[in-house]
């Protein structure tokens, strides 16, 4: 089975009748992080450190107190080595996380609804941002419409090849309202999220996220939904876009690289698997080949460049191209 490209009299090979490889097979050469890489245990361990002092320091009269403490601790090696690999340095890291604090508000909608959870978040996600920091930015809508680079899932769904679920973002007002109507009626049967405001993603992405799916439906009873997945690749208009709903969408961003995607959490307690998809995703992080960032009902997922060849090969596999 071949998966179409919109690339213009672009020839697949050969199908293959392979299975696609185990996520446990070693790093290909080439592949391994550079010696002079930043350690990444201590940058996420220096942030966690630093987020136990923004939370004593989270009330209003406290702004200049906590301008100082970023101005010191964004300067320790181990943050300062993540921060300067980023397209904006150390510098323009730091002047963008003071300007996300000072336009935060309190119930902000999204992930970050407080303080401490924006400056998580901002500087986790500096991680996907300095491995893929060559990746040119989507920066409209019909970019990630037209990219070669991405595939759209539907196709894939209906022809079973995805291991994970997704709902698509209603585009008319009659779509919403039967969506509010369904949520009234049946508050729990599916997430809640607006759904996908793109259904499309990397290759490499897809594998993964099926990777996952997989793991995850084996470690859960058989009653456990499938894995959600609530966001994909997405421009950095439709990232402006959110900003202005008062969403905490970072800039840049790994979801506007085509790298980044968000997988429910929260909506799992009901079924008693949660922390069994809290714990597959932390093993896969300290392996090396995603990193996380915990944004509460989801959690954000970034491919790690060094497992990008071995996903690009599982996904050929799966699809037979």
């Amino acid at each position: 089975m071949r998966v179409p490209s919109r690339s213009p009299g672009q020839q697949p090979g050969p199908a293959t009748a392979a299975t696609a490889p185990s996520r446990r097979l070693p790093t290909a050469a080439g592949e391994r992080p550079a010696a002079d890489a930043p350690d990444l245990a201590a940058y996420r361990a220096a942030v966690a450190e630093l987020l136990v002092e923004v939370g004593a320091l989270a009330d209003a009269p406290s702004t200049t107190a906590r301008q100082v403490l970023l101005d010191q601790r964004l300067r320790e090696p181990a943050i300062a080595a993540v921060l300067d690999a980023t397209p904006q340095g150390l510098v323009g890291a730091r002047e963008t996380l003071l300007l996300e604090m000072a336009r935060q508000q309190s119930g902000a909608r999204g992930s970050a609804h407080d303080l401490t959870a924006l400056v998580r978040i901002y500087l986790l996600s500096r991680i996907d941002v300095m491995w893929w920091r060559d990746s040119p930015t989507f920066l409209t809508d019909q970019q990630v419409d037209a990219s070669i680079d991405l595939v759209d899932l539907e196709w894939l769904r209906r022809r079973g090849l995805l291991a994970f679920c997704y709902r698509e973002q209603p585009a008319s007002l009659v779509g919403r309202g039967w969506g509010a109507v369904r949520r009234l009626l049946l508050p729990d049967l599916t997430p809640h999220t607006a759904g996908l405001a793109f259904r499309r993603t990397r290759r490499e992405v897809v594998a993964l996220l099926n990777d996952i799916g997989r793991e995850f439906a084996s470690a859960t009873p058989p009653a456990t939904p499938p894995l959600w997945v609530t966001s994909l690749a997405r421009s950095a208009e439709h990232q402006h876009r959110l900003r202005r709903l008062g969403y905490a969408a970072m800039m840049p961003s790994g979801h506007c690289l085509g790298w980044a995607a968000d997988l429910e959490l929260a909506w799992y307690r009901r079924f008693g698997a949660r922390d069994a998809l809290a714990e597959l995703l932390l093993a896969r992080q300290r392996a090396g080949e995603i990193n996380v960032v915990d944004e509460g009902q989801t959690w954000h997922v970034c491919l790690a460049p060094t497992a990008r060849r071995r996903f690009r090969r599982a996904y050929e596999a799966e699809m037979g191209v």
